[in-house]
């Protein structure tokens, strides 16, 4: 996994939180077979209420990312050299109902967000799902440290009732 790659993505998020959609969130983890970092982006009605970084449903404004795209984000073949400024152009252009269902301010998952960013930084990325056991009580870590324990984010607006 080239880690500057998969790293544009979180640091997309951030541009989108600056640019005032801070009620997006990543829901990331592995594919079943552990090769892949997976981050999904979606907004906060689409996170569990007990979990904040489980998505309550894939189908349901959510955009996916997978490190075995590299550079082709969310499988668009003009965005493997772009800052993660315009990355954030890219996104809000070509998923407008996500980024608005996103819009507004969430300042306790941005600092959250902030603090994963400096505990992952620069070579590991945040778990939340993964066919094996993890944490209850934080997000695991893959990449450089996959022995990183991060706090959990704030809790979704999603119902709470759903399974995990």
């Amino acid at each position: 996994m080239e880690y500057r790659i998969c790293r544009k993505v979180l640091r997309m998020v951030t541009e989108l939180h600056v640019r005032g959609f801070q009620r997006l969130r990543i829901a990331p983890g592995m594919s079943p077979s552990g090769g892949s970092w997976r981050c999904s982006i979606t907004p906060v009605t689409n996170i569990s209420g007990r979990h904040g970084a489980r998505m309550l449903s894939g189908d349901r404004l959510a955009a996916h990312y997978t490190s075995a795209q590299q550079g082709k984000y969310f499988d668009w073949p003009d965005a493997a050299h772009v800052t993660p400024s315009r990355l954030a152009d890219l996104f809000i252009e070509r998923f407008p109902r996500i980024v608005e269902a996103g819009r507004g301010a969430d300042w306790v998952y941005a600092g959250w967000y902030l603090e994963m960013l400096h505990l992952t930084y620069p070579d590991s990325f945040p778990i939340a799902y993964a066919d094996k056991e993890l944490p209850g009580d934080c997000l695991a870590s893959t990449g450089g440290r996959s022995n990183l324990r991060i706090p959990l984010p704030p809790p979704g607006w999603g119902p709470d009732d759903q399974p995990l």
